[in-house]
């Protein structure tokens, strides 16, 4: 049995603590193990006001955050702080209902310790949802972007979920990226999108990550546009790294909640209250979408 010791309270009521890595995800892993019997195959975060994605699954086992010793917590409106573990169609499925996000002072690594403790507890793929920004000048609100890359900006300034010592049960030192979005389950996700009548509202693209949690300057949004991206979140990437570290295969999904505003351009600037507004207008399309994704995936599994 392993004994908590060095924790401290934040003022927002999360907890965050001094325990080493290794042995934090150990203390995580054995709570779950013992009180889960569900093993996963595909782990799901669920992006802000998407939680409903896990009312879909049968045979639930719920546990807050708050009662799992060591885990971090969820401030953020939209994001209801539990893991809902269950069955869609035979695939068994680990839902996160929240993330957590480095402008809720978190550091990077334990934003993505949930994909960790996901990936102990049996999971071969991940399927990230978010809310994200457009950039591109093609898309629309209410369109949905497979992602196919990503600009990890805080990274190219030093902050990465990945720095420190590594642990080997889950990947080497030096993980490639070339292909951690998934090609297959792109070209999977177009299918699904396609049979199901979502073909029109479907986009492929590179996602910008930013910290937050402001939102981005017109002159943020050129300069994002300028180099590649097609969307921007604060969010998403550091769960994608610590996933290809573990050798589990991912497919994102970004619904466009607003329109950047660039230099020039006079429109009312993006809020938490329009994000939300969008999601809950698309809230049946993409839950039925994300249901018909996770039970292709499962039937693609058994194939492989």
């Amino acid at each position: 049995m392993h004994t908590i010791t060095h924790v401290r309270r934040l003022s927002t009521g999360q907890m965050a603590d001094e325990t080493v890595p290794r042995e934090r995800i150990d203390i995580i892993n054995e709570f779950l193990q013992e009180r889960v019997s569900i093993r996963p195959l595909i782990g799901v975060v669920c992006g802000s006001g998407l939680g409903g994605l896990s009312d879909c699954l049968s045979n639930q086992e719920v546990i807050k955050y708050e009662d799992i010793p060591q885990f971090p917590r969820s401030t953020v409106e939209g994001h209801a702080g539990e893991l809902v573990f269950g069955d869609l169609d035979g695939v068994r499925v680990v839902c996160m209902r929240g993330r957590f996000h480095c402008y809720e002072g978190y550091a990077m690594r334990e934003t993505a310790l949930p994909i960790r403790v996901m990936y102990l507890l049996g999971i071969k793929y991940l399927l990230v949802t978010n809310a994200a920004g457009g950039l591109n000048e093609n898309f629309n609100v209410g369109d949905l972007m497979v992602l196919n890359d990503h600009l990890n900006m805080p990274g190219l300034s030093g902050q990465h979920p990945l720095i420190g010592p590594n642990d080997s049960r889950f990947g080497s030192r030096f993980v490639p990226l070339t292909n951690c979005y998934d090609k297959k389950l792109q070209d999977l996700a177009f299918s699904v999108a396609e049979k199901q009548g979502l073909a029109h509202k479907m986009r492929r693209g590179v996602y910008g990550f930013v910290t937050g949690p402001t939102y981005e300057t017109p002159t943020e949004c050129r300069f994002l546009r300028l180099i590649g991206c097609d969307a921007v979140g604060m969010s998403t990437v550091p769960e994608v790294i610590v996933a290809a570290h573990c050798g589990v295969k991912v497919v994102g999904l970004s619904l466009i909640t607003n329109k950047a505003l660039f230099p020039g351009e006079e429109r009312e600037a993006a809020s938490h209250d329009e994000v939300l507004d969008t999601v809950k207008a698309t809230q049946n399309d993409i839950e039925s979408f994300v249901r018909n994704l996770i039970s292709a995936i499962g039937k693609q599994h058994l194939h492989s």
